[in-house]
């Protein structure tokens, strides 16, 4: 068993906080969301279920495609030269969309909406072969961080626009979640969406929440396992197993590359990045996913990412996360 810790440990991490675990979740997105908290004794932890029940709601009713109602959808319904007013949260993951769109030239994509529905993996629902190439070159031509405009707390739609945050909308979730335990009293926490985790604090003898290094089924870690201290740090996996379909005896993948409209193939089976906020976790796996085995470590080690990359033949660490388990 290997052991990452982060580098830089808050003083309440040698302070042991007392009180009793408590578990509590429910459903959101697609999936379960679940918290596990260092509580005091007596805590109205049905109350707190319920505020975060509340939150998420929220959240999905602003990000989800799946809901005709939210904001999002009605975003993309807009008819050309159209605006919408945004939610602060829907800002805020549209910002930081954006913001990672700009630095990975395009391999994240929060317009790649109409392409996610093309192969399947969107609302639209399944399919079972892959698009033609007129129809993924008439998808593409709808997408295009640079064709967004926000003005303030307004987006415009060029025309044809599909906005997605499913590769960044479960990492903002839990974000808010862990904000949200830390100002009803439970500072002390692990929240998980969907295999997206964020630990704060400690548990009430003042271990770390631990959380291991995700793995396919069928091929664990090449080095050994990799267990993880989340104490102030968030984790995010993205890998080419989790959703996909065959066709023709070839696997596609859920992950595409909004820059050629097809799911990447290059060798590269999952990717785990580990960083302060959920939110930027979970949109630089996909960010390091789509750009691949050479140039993802490249691209974490310039940005100073904590990365693991998992390939068919082997693995890579960078120099950060490799710095996490001196």
């Amino acid at each position: 068993m290997r052991i990452a810790v982060p580098l830089d440990l808050s003083p309440e991490a040698a302070r042991p906080p007392g009180g009793v675990l408590a578990s509590f979740g429910g459903p959101t997105m697609g999936v379960a969301w679940s918290v596990t908290a260092t509580t005091p004794q007596g805590f109205d932890i049905a109350g707190v279920q319920a505020q975060v029940q509340g939150l998420l709601n929220r959240i999905v009713g602003q990000m989800s495609t799946w809901e005709p109602d939210s904001d999002i959808s009605r975003f993309n319904a807009l008819p050309a030269g159209g605006w919408i007013d945004m939610p602060a949260a829907f800002a805020h993951v549209l910002a930081r969309s954006l913001h990672w769109a700009k630095l990975s030239g395009g391999a994240f994509d929060p317009t790649a909406g109409r392409l996610v529905d093309l192969w399947g993996f969107g609302p639209a629902g399944a399919v079972g072969t892959p698009p033609s190439r007129p129809r993924l070159d008439e998808a593409l031509s709808a997408c295009g961080w640079d064709r967004l405009a926000v003005d303030g707390a307004r987006a415009y739609q060029p025309g044809g626009l599909s906005l997605d945050f499913s590769g960044i909308a479960k990492g903002f979730a839990v974000d808010e979640v862990s904000r949200a335990l830390t100002v009803l009293g439970l500072p002390h926490h692990l929240v998980e969406i969907g295999g997206e985790l964020r630990g704060q604090g400690t548990k009430p003898d003042g271990q770390p929440w631990w959380a291991d290094i995700e793995a396919p089924p069928e091929a664990p870690l090449p080095g050994g396992p990799i267990r993880v201290a989340l104490h102030g740090l968030s984790i995010a996996t993205s890998g080419d197993y989790r959703r996909s379909f065959t066709h023709a005896g070839r696997r596609y993948a859920h992950t595409l590359d909004p820059r050629t409209g097809e799911p990447v193939r290059h060798g590269l089976r999952a990717v785990t990045v580990l960083d302060r906020t959920c939110i930027d976790a979970d949109a630089l796996c996909t960010v390091l996913g789509v750009l691949g085995p050479t140039d993802g470590p490249v691209f974490a080690q310039a940005h100073g990412l904590a990365a693991y990359f998992l390939l068919e033949d082997g693995e890579i660490l960078s120099p950060r996360l490799a710095a996490m388990m001196d």
